[in-house]
């Protein structure tokens, strides 16, 4: 079976994935990201195909709090350190082996992890390295639609995507971009 077919639970980084990398920090020291809709709209579709989410990331930022629960990730851990033993956690808990995991991440502490996972993907904004070292390099850059990309990609090797699409866009589901 090809590795795109067995993906159960996707997981994320943040900085320079679900983002462009930019830290936006205003003069009361709070802390702004910039996400994307599409990424938005990609992570709904995987959740309405079963799939589960995650988000390791090595920073804390309450924007990422507030748009994690908005589009309803299923596990977040931030300020990791060490992403592998927070991924070894997460999959010991759902019973899962590293071949069902998809991860994206854009930066050399992404690495161990990467090597680890069953399908791996890196936006095109990622270090040279990186790319160097995953499965795919997605044509969109992170924080404009690398997450989406990657996320239909392994959608269309598991499902018959123009009806996934066609339930998805009929069942008048509420989702939230």
């Amino acid at each position: 079976m090809k590795k795109e077919k067995n993906i159960k639970l996707i997981v994320l980084d943040v900085d320079g994935v679900l983002t462009d990398g930019s830290l936006y920090i205003g003069s009361n020291e709070e802390e702004y990201k910039k996400f994307n809709t599409q990424d938005g709209m990609g992570i709904s579709l995987a959740h309405y195909a079963g799939l589960k989410t995650a988000i390791i990331s090595g920073r804390n930022s309450k924007a990422v709090t507030k748009r994690a629960k908005e589009l309803k990730i299923n596990y977040v851990y931030q300020g990791i350190a060490d992403k592998v033993q927070v991924l070894h956690e997460l999959l010991d808990n759902l019973d899962l082996h590293p071949k069902e995991v998809c991860y994206m991440g854009d930066d050399l502490n992404d690495l161990p992890i990467l090597n680890l996972v069953g399908l791996s993907f890196a936006p095109a904004n990622a270090v040279a390295l990186v790319k160097e070292n995953v499965d795919y390099v997605t044509e969109r850059s992170g924080g404009h639609g690398a997450v989406r990309e990657m996320i239909e990609f392994i959608l269309k090797e598991q499902y018959n995507f123009k009806e996934l699409i066609n339930d998805f866009i009929n069942g008048k589901r509420r989702v939230v971009q």
